[in-house]
C-alpha cells in the first residue's frame, strides 16, 4: 500500500491536517503525520528528523524500489514544502514516490520579507526565517513534484498586508511556482481551506497516481 508523509506549515503541529489525513486514507493510502518545531529548529535540523521518519516508514518500500504500489510520497503545506525541498537536497536517496506542495512560497514570502525588516517581528518566524525569505536549495531531484496554489484571497495576510493579487490570503500566487516542478495548478481556494476541501485530496491522489493533476482545468507550467 502506498505511504504518505504529511508535513504541516508554520505555527502548526499537524492537528489541522486531520481531515486531509482522513480523506487520503479513504483513498487507499497509509498516512503518517510529521510534526516538528517550525520556529524552534532550522530547516536543516527538521530535515534530519524528517529523514529519520522517512527511513522508518519506508523500510519495506525501499526494498521494493520502483513498485508504485509501495511508494513513499510526501504532501506538504506552506512552510512544509520548503522543508521537503531541504530534505531532498540533504538526503537525496529517498524511495520511489512523488511530492505535492500546497500553498508553498517557493520563491520566498513577501509577508515575511516585509515583517523581517523590523527586529520586533522576527521571533514570529524563529529559525525558519531564512527559509521563508527564499534561502532554500533548488529542486534537483528526479522525484516528480506537483505544486498546488490558491487564488482565493481570504486570510489575515490579504487584509493586513494588502498582498498583491492574486493570492490565497497568505501567499502571493507569484511566489508559488518552482523551477523543475512536474505540474502546476491553481485552484480558487484559500491558504487554510486547502486543508479541508475535498478537491485537494482528489488532486493529490491524481498527482500521486499519475504524475499530473486533473486535466480538465489544469493550467500550463508557467509563472503566473
Amino acid at each position: 500500500m502506498p505511504q504518505i508523509i504529511l508535513v504541516h506549515g508554520l505555527w502548526m503541529n499537524g492537528v489541522e491536517m486531520m481531515l486531509l489525513r482522513y480523506r487520503l486514507r479513504r483513498l487507499g493510502y497509509q498516512v503518517t503525520q510529521f510534526s516538528y518545531r517550525s520556529r524552534g529548529q532550522t530547516l536543516l535540523q527538521n530535515a534530519a528528523r524528517l529523514n529519520k521518519l522517512a527511513d522508518t516508514v519506508s523500510q519495506v518500500q525501499c526494498q521494493q524500489a520502483g513498485n508504485r504500489h509501495d511508494a513513499l510520497h510526501f504532501v506538504a503545506h506552506s512552510l512544509g514544502g520548503l522543508l521537503v525541498r531541504q530534505l531532498f537536497h540533504n538526503y537525496p536517496q529517498q524511495c520511489f514516490g512523488r511530492v505535492v506542495t500546497l500553498g508553498t512560497p517557493h520563491q520566498g514570502s513577501v509577508v515575511v520579507r516585509r515583517l523581517s525588516r523590523y527586529r520586533l517581528w522576527r521571533p514570529l518566524f524563529g529559525e525558519s526565517l531564512h527559509g521563508l525569505l527564499g534561502d532554500v536549495p533548488s529542486w534537483h531531484s528526479n522525484h516528480e513534484i506537483g505544486v498546488l496554489a490558491g487564488s482565493l484571497s481570504v486570510g489575515v495576510g490579504s487584509i493586513i498586508f494588502r498582498l498583491p493579487r492574486p493570492n490565497d490570503g497568505a501567499v502571493v500566487l507569484a511566489e508559488t511556482p518552482l523551477d523543475g516542478m512536474t505540474d502546476y495548478k491553481v485552484l480558487h481556494v484559500s491558504h487554510m481551506s486547502m486543508l479541508i476541501l475535498p478537491i485537494i485530496a482528489t488532486e493529490i491522489h491524481q498527482f500521486l497516481s499519475t504524475g499530473s493533476f486533473l486535466r480538465q482545468s489544469s493550467r500550463s507550467i508557467q509563472k503566473p
